[in-house]
């Protein structure tokens, strides 16, 4: 499975801004025959689960429907979202309230971030001699990110991690320089735990980070932390796995020891999910659920035809059709490329962001879903 993610990953890093898949063209024959291309754009936590997802839907439609999909990261594709220049986003990091009003203005309808799968962030680090395990809490996290602690012979680390024997070696971080859904969720992480963060740095895409080097993507930090002794980092779990990279557990505020899987990061969303689905799943109060989580989504519009990507009601009806896929069947995908499945209460309110999709007022999405449930893709 290793192989197959890391076939996935290169092709993505390989094409990062370039189309997938060749795409059929709206070319004017009769709507029984005609073919789509779904743009698509954003966040690289889960390209390469959109990579399997456009791989398999183009198979299951016979070729009719292909996804082009571009990694550009999340700030580029709440980015290009915004500006309506694709059908559907991408991203870690939630739409801002300012995003809202703006999206209400022009489209007189909301714009939701609709659940497509969790994703983890690891602390991961390169500290010769010390194998994947370590364990952190959100203190010395914060603190080695705000450059208060600076070698890995802390004793605050080594009270953390009995029996371990750390190098007199200093701390070198790595942390992204574009915009970022993993930033997104890591320092909404940090801001929660931390009160000096909060002050001092903040949450979003893009901070001003305290120390430390960037790279480029998740690639890019993993290429820091890979290649630096002494490195720490954050990257999504598939990056650090992908690269053989050590990662850490992280304490939760229960104070329970939680080490990143997927059953851990499913536990964290056990959360109300509210209507637009805009929610954090950091710190959460879940017993056993990793702390530093989140959910990835796809932007769609609610009033798909005030988005000047989508061309027409046929063109929307698809778009409903491989998101509604998407976040049913489609989700079956997910483990296999160690990406968590949606929660039943997030696939439930996803079901229900779909079917309130319209075309010119109408609930295309209703009646895309019911088309489905009847006869099929």
């Amino acid at each position: 499975m290793k192989k197959k993610l890391s076939i996935l990953l290169s092709v993505l890093l390989i094409i990062s801004v370039g189309t997938l898949f060749a795409g059929g063209s709206r070319d004017g024959r009769p709507e029984a025959e005609r073919s789509f291309e779904l743009l698509g754009a954003g966040a690289s936590f889960p390209a390469p689960l959109m990579t399997a997802w456009a791989d398999e839907y183009r198979d299951i439609t016979n070729g009719r429907v292909t996804i082009n999909y571009q990694s550009i990261g999340s700030g580029g594709g709440i980015r290009q979202f915004l500006e309506k220049t694709i059908m559907f986003g991408a991203t870690e990091s939630a739409l801002t309230d300012t995003h809202m009003v703006q999206i209400r203005e022009e489209t007189e309808g909301l714009a939701y971030n609709l659940p497509l799968t969790l994703g983890d962030v690891v602390i991961t680090y390169n500290v010769p001699g010390v194998d994947t395990g370590v364990v952190f809490s959100s203190d010395v996290i914060a603190d080695a990110f705000l450059g208060t602690i600076t070698n890995w012979n802390d004793p605050r680390i080594a009270k953390l991690n009995p029996g371990v024997t750390f190098p007199n070696l200093p701390i070198t971080i790595a942390h992204r320089s574009d915009g970022s859904g993993t930033t997104a969720v890591f320092t909404s992480y940090l801001s929660k735990v931390n009160s000096q963060w909060e002050r001092s740095v903040g949450a979003g895409t893009s901070v001003n980070w305290p120390k430390g080097s960037g790279g480029n993507g998740n690639e890019g930090v993993a290429g820091i932390v890979m290649n630096t002794p002494g490195a720490m980092g954050y990257n999504s779990l598939v990056y650090a796995v992908l690269n053989d990279i050590g990662y850490g557990s992280v304490i939760n505020n229960s104070g329970n020891i939680i080490e990143p899987s997927l059953e851990a990061t499913s536990l964290s969303a056990a959360v109300d999910i509210p209507k637009d689905g805009r929610v954090m799943l950091v710190d959460t109060d879940a017993p056993y659920g990793y702390p530093i989580a989140g959910f990835a989504w796809s932007l769609v519009y609610e009033n798909l035809d005030r988005n000047a990507a989508i061309p027409d009601r046929e063109t929307a009806a698809e778009v409903v059709k491989f998101l509604y896929w998407v976040i049913t069947e489609g989700q079956e995908y997910n483990e296999g490329l160690s990406f968590a499945r949606l929660p039943d209460k997030a696939q439930e309110v996803a079901v229900q962001m779909v079917g309130s999709l319209k075309w010119n007022g109408e609930f295309i999405g209703e009646e895309v879903i019911a088309d489905v449930r009847a006869s099929g893709y």
